[in-house]
């Protein structure tokens, strides 16, 4: 299995403050649509095709994987995609929350498999590693406040 986590402050010195509402809206419409927080090219589809009042159906076309997710919103605090079909299978969760000092984080972590792989043989071990990377969740963290940052500055969040 896979395990990773990553946290980051949602407002570091420099930087555009964000309220935990507009950090919540961002993590929303990443939730709803990912082609806007994604590089360009690597989610080349993404629609809702399920509603109701405890989640939405999400599909999608990520690096070449169909993916479907169930979502789960826990509103203003955290957002919960579940792998029902695609390459992974497990949990994955973006959270808000407030540190010892106030201070706005964001923390993702999962718990996954990879589906038809050997349970912690090498490609399960190459994701952890690629997760645990510079260049993983922590990275993706980094990007989606920056991308929501420039959504509010466009008046689009």
């Amino acid at each position: 299995m896979i395990y990773s986590t990553a946290t980051v402050v949602v407002n570091p010195h420099g930087e555009t403050k964000l309220t935990r509402e507009q950090a919540w809206k961002g993590l929303e419409l990443k939730a709803r649509d990912a082609r806007l927080f994604l590089p360009p090219g690597l989610c080349t589809r993404c629609d809702v095709v399920e509603e109701s009042a405890t989640h939405f159906v999400r599909e999608a076309i990520i690096a070449g994987s169909e993916i479907r997710e169930i979502i789960t919103l826990e509103p203003q605090s955290k957002v919960t995609f579940f792998q029902a079909t695609g390459p992974r299978e497990g949990a994955i969760v973006n959270e808000l929350f407030e540190d010892e000092t106030g201070a706005l984080q964001l923390r993702f972590y999962c718990y996954l498999g990879l589906r038809g792989k050997e349970p912690n043989g090498p490609e399960e071990q190459a994701e952890q590693m690629q997760f645990d990377s510079d260049k993983g969740y922590k990275s993706a963290l980094l990007s989606t406040l920056k991308r929501t940052r420039e959504l509010l500055a466009e008046g689009r969040l």
